[in-house]
């Protein structure tokens, strides 16, 4: 195609075009995005919240608690968007015994709380919200418990959130972390099912649900606490599958576990490796040779 001085002019793809526009879009928009799609979908089509007060306390305390932490840590007030993702993935994934309200408040202070606490050389190890789940479940078992079960039978939903939350990992650079796991999932879990004489279908379609979307799309792919290179997020992606199969078959065999840990295989398979791999990481980091 040619303009009106005779040059030529290439017609770019509108896919391409579109594609670019998306890449100028800080990846930190996309990611909240995200997030408050699988927020909506799942209270539009299956009212998981249980109560909208759930959400305010979570994403009240979850703010408040990053606003005053890091003015008295930094000396000035840090961009929200991961206090909002916490009190967001809070408000979904935890299921107290009747009404209760605490867990909402106590899990987020103690996600934001992790991040300023729990720190070594200066980067904190936990995942926020996993680590406030986890500790919940492991100090009140009888009372906490954490959504398991999937977006139902609808396809389309489930269909949606995954095809943006792949298309939004692949723009944030942690794709390959997100396939590495899912990919050890379905391999794993599906062996496991063949070795106890179970149908597998069962037991690798907890991958639908919101706990394991919220799990691949925001945990284990969490910037701040995955180890550097690609090559050693997908190793350790890896050791967190078969982490979470050890949880899974020792349930099975009824080894002596904490009670917390069978409500939430991937999360305290995260809950164990991950703090270690991004510990180990930076000490390696810390004792490599400056070039």
């Amino acid at each position: 195609m040619s303009d009106a001085t005779g040059a030529t002019v290439l017609t770019r793809n509108p896919l391409a075009r579109l594609w670019e526009r998306g890449s100028r879009i800080d990846p930190r928009y996309l990611v909240t995005f995200l997030i408050t799609l699988v927020l909506i979908a799942a209270q539009l089509r299956y009212q998981m919240f249980g109560g909208y007060e759930r959400i305010a306390v979570a994403l009240g305390v979850c703010v408040a608690t990053e606003a005053a932490l890091s003015w008295f840590d930094r000396g000035r007030v840090v961009n929200l968007q991961s206090a909002y993702i916490s009190g967001i993935s809070l408000s979904l994934l935890l299921k107290p015994q009747g009404y209760a309200l605490w867990p909402f408040a106590i899990g987020a202070f103690l996600a934001i709380s992790s991040k300023y606490v729990v720190r070594y050389r200066d980067n904190h190890l936990f995942n926020p919200t996993n680590f406030a789940i986890c500790a919940l479940l492991l100090a009140a078992p009888d009372h906490v418990s954490v959504l398991s079960h999937q977006f139902g039978n609808d396809v389309v939903t489930n269909v949606v959130i995954w095809i943006f939350g792949l298309i939004i990992a692949a723009r944030v650079g942690v794709l390959h972390i997100t396939l590495a796991y899912v990919l050890s999932f379905l391999a794993l879990n599906g062996a496991r099912a063949l070795l106890l004489g179970q149908p597998v279908l069962p037991e690798i379609a907890p991958l639908t649900g919101p706990m394991y979307q919220l799990f691949v799309f925001f945990m284990i792919t969490d910037p701040r606490t995955v180890v550097r290179g690609r090559g050693r997020q997908i190793v350790v992606a890896v050791i967190i599958a078969l982490a979470e199969l050890v949880i899974r078959y020792g349930s099975d065999r009824g080894w002596p576990m904490p009670t917390g840990l069978y409500a939430g295989p991937p999360l305290f398979a995260l809950f164990i490796i991950g703090p270690v791999a991004k510990w180990l990481d930076l000490r390696a980091r810390r004792a490599a040779p400056a070039r």
